[in-house]
């Protein structure tokens, strides 16, 4: 096969019906049915067919590749450090050497001592095309690390335990586990999540160190498919908790750290309730969506948590959006958001409390890493579109910030530079819909820039104003930065969420056409001049607007796109289809959501019709948007769009949804991305320089 030729899936026409409703699959035949397992010649010969025309076309584009990543390994602090953070009698740290892909984990006794090496991420890594660090946990004794890991990029993690005496591993070896772990309290257990053959955490098991893992008892089960479950502690370790959701419902169950290993329900489920627990001083804080969509606080006895015995706290706010709250000894920390912007409000237990004051109007904060249930100050993350990453030690006696680590950028970045802004689009239905943007200060509003416009959109997942450094390679090249907070996160509240979803799921699509036209009646770019990026659900958002209005984009970046919306969403062997149909609709059991779903699917909506430069992605391990979703989407488009415009699609044949591990091999894909970018928008000219600020 000559690889500068676009190689062509042949269809083999297949005819669905549902409902009395008929559309087309004709690239059906590329799901290997022997998944996870993906092993039929025809379609591996396909998928390495499109990677070697991926090389071929990228090939005359490798010197740039090889400028921008160059770039964006110069804005990486080689010697990166933590800031030690205090867990019992030690303190812990992780560190990147010079040239390491992945971090070495280090303690030491906060009596004195120096630092030493606990797990090094390499050394696990060695010999793998593939390779993440989950979780670890250190035993409440100090003694022992448990740690999950994957290995092929499917999240099928595995559970070893390392004795931090000997430095030897155990036998203990717990395959198939979704990653959450969490200690008993004398040690001596490890409870996890064990997946079912659909890859769905369903299963919460007790191992007793140095038993087999066949005997492992069964602490709690999830029997309904649309469920998924996971696993954490209570901030003062008093619980574990036991959490079955889905994206819009939950319940937690109480697990007694010790035996007789006592379960107890906190609130049964209802649909479309959610909410959230913490515990501390014998009494259990809850934040609840019962009563108010942007939740409320209430607090109920440990011993008898139900919602009959639930007191409020803290009333809900159409303004106040309260996300998450963590419970220490003197106070809860509060992590919400106020008329669409971050807060931090730490509150007594007596109901004294004050917010956090930062100096910036626009920024990104939560709570950073903090061990002890018992501190006198919270450490927090913060960062804005144009201050880099801070790690941040809040004293509330005193109203004090401390600065601990700030993000360096050895290559060097002035912030006097760029400006961020907030613009607003007006959708269809009259929604205002914020932008946030970066530019260069010196950048023309005049129409010429070219402009990357970022959305994602779903889940309530609300997309941060925060610092990257790599996309300072675009941002020096003139291009402008935009993000698009479009309805089905929550920048604006739950109720920005709800009005993405479901039903209204439109919504998301409108505002992002809408965040486009503002910024080119604004004067931030023109129409062919932006370039749409997206990823998942994102890439989803971004093949709607393909379809619907192909000349208004410059070039498109889709990374393992949600993009088979119908038939994944009614295949009910696939692990995320059952918990997914909140979000989007059942199109297994409704008629209505089927033709929704059916209205706007991108692979369902190609049609005859120009599309401009594109780019695809995709992991053959990945078990949250499968191979073949984005493997149909390019087959069918390269057979039905009219144009000769460059359509690349890259699958990682040792990867899953995340893509490359390892913090080289991620640059490397990224630069590919951005080389893309500039040169489909016709971006030639050199970065310019800025002044370190680390000088």
């Amino acid at each position: 096969m000559n690889a500068t030729l676009p190689p062509r899936a042949e269809p083999v026409p297949l005819r669905r019906e549902r409902f009395g409703i008929v559309w087309e699959d004709p690239y059906a035949w590329l799901r290997d049915p022997a998944y996870p397992e993906v092993r039929d010649p025809e379609i591996l010969a396909y998928l390495e067919a499109e990677n070697a025309y991926f090389r071929a076309l990228t090939g005359s584009r490798r010197p740039m590749i090889e400028t921008l990543y160059a770039e964006l390994e110069g804005r990486i602090e080689e010697d990166d450090r933590s800031v030690p953070a205090r867990e019992g009698a030690f303190e812990y740290q992780w560190r990147f050497t010079s040239g390491a892909q992945y971090r070495s984990w280090y303690r030491r006794p906060v009596a004195g001592g120096p630092f030493v090496r606990i797990l090094d991420e390499n050394a696990l890594a060695e010999g793998k095309s593939y390779f993440r660090l989950r979780a670890l946990a250190v035993s409440p004794d100090g003694n022992r690390l448990a740690f999950a890991t994957d290995e092929d990029g499917s999240e099928r993690h595995i559970l070893r335990i390392k004795d931090l005496r000997s430095g030897e591993l155990l036998a203990d070896r717990l395959e198939n586990c979704s990653g959450d772990l969490a200690w008993s309290a004398d040690g001596d257990h490890l409870f996890y999540v064990e997946l079912d053959p659909r890859l769905r955490p369903f299963r919460v098991r007790r191992h007793r160190l140095g038993t087999p893992t066949g005997g492992d008892p069964a602490i709690y089960e999830e029997a309904d498919p649309a469920f998924f479950v996971s696993l954490g502690k209570t901030r003062d370790h008093a619980f574990l908790l036991i959490a079955s959701g889905t994206h819009v419902t939950r319940e937690s169950r109480l697990v007694t750290p010790r035996a007789p290993w006592t379960v107890r329900l906190v609130a049964p489920r209802r649909e479309g309730h959610d909410y959230r627990v913490d515990h501390a001083h014998g009494r259990l804080w809850i934040l609840t969506n019962d009563r108010h969509r942007n939740f409320r606080l209430v607090r109920a006895p440990a011993e008898t948590p139900g919602e009959s015995h639930w007191e409020e706290v803290i009333a809900g706010s159409d303004r106040r959006y309260l996300l998450a709250l963590d419970c220490f000894a003197e106070m809860m920390v509060i992590t919400e958001r106020c008329d669409g912007l971050d807060a931090i409000t730490l509150r007594d237990y007596e109901g004294e409390e004050h917010r956090v004051a930062f100096p910036e109007e626009v920024y990104t904060v939560g709570l950073g890493e903090n061990r002890e249930f018992a501190t006198d100050f919270v450490r927090l993350r913060y960062s804005s579109l144009v201050t880099p990453w801070s790690v941040l030690d809040y004293h509330p006696g005193e109203r004090r910030l401390e600065t601990r680590k700030v993000q360096q950028i050895p290559s060097g970045y002035d912030p006097s530079l760029y400006v961020a802004e907030r613009r607003w689009a007006v959708s269809r239905d009259g929604a205002r819909v914020p932008i946030s943007i970066l530019r260069r200060r010196d950048l023309p509003l005049d129409g010429s820039a070219p402009l990357c416009l970022y959305g994602y959109g779903a889940y309530g997942h609300g997309l941060q104003p925060a610092f990257s450094s790599t996309r300072l390679s675009l941002t020096e090249r003139g291009v402008v930065f935009a993000l698009a907070h479009v309805r089905g996160g929550d920048e604006l509240g739950y109720g920005w969420y709800e009005e993405g979803r479901r039903e209204k799921k439109p919504n998301t699509f409108r505002d992002f056409l809408a965040c486009a036209e503002e910024l080119i009646g604004s004067g931030y770019t023109a129409p062919g001049r932006i370039a749409i990026h997206g990823g998942s659900a994102g890439g989803m958002l971004i093949g709607v607007v393909l379809n619907e209005r192909p000349q208004l984009w410059g070039c498109a970046v889709l990374e393992v796109p949600f993009v088979d919306v119908v038939n994944t969403m009614l295949d009910e062997t696939l692990p995320l289809t059952p918990i997914e149909w909140p979000e989007w609709g059942d199109p297994v059991h409704d008629p209505e959501a089927l033709k929704r779903l059916l209205s706007y699917s991108p692979y369902d909506n190609i049609r005859p019709q120009p599309y401009p430069p594109m780019l695809v992605t995709a992991g053959l391990s990945d078990p949250r948007v499968t191979y073949w979703e984005p493997t149909k989407y390019v087959a069918r488009l390269r057979a039905t769009k009219t144009d000769d415009n460059p359509l690349l699609f890259r699958i990682d044949m040792g990867a899953g949804h995340f893509g490359r591990s390892g913090r080289y091999e991620h640059l490397r894909e990224l630069a590919e991305i951005y080389a893309f970018v500039l040169e489909a928008l016709g971006v030639v000219a050199p970065p310019q320089r800025t002044d370190s600020i680390n000088e």
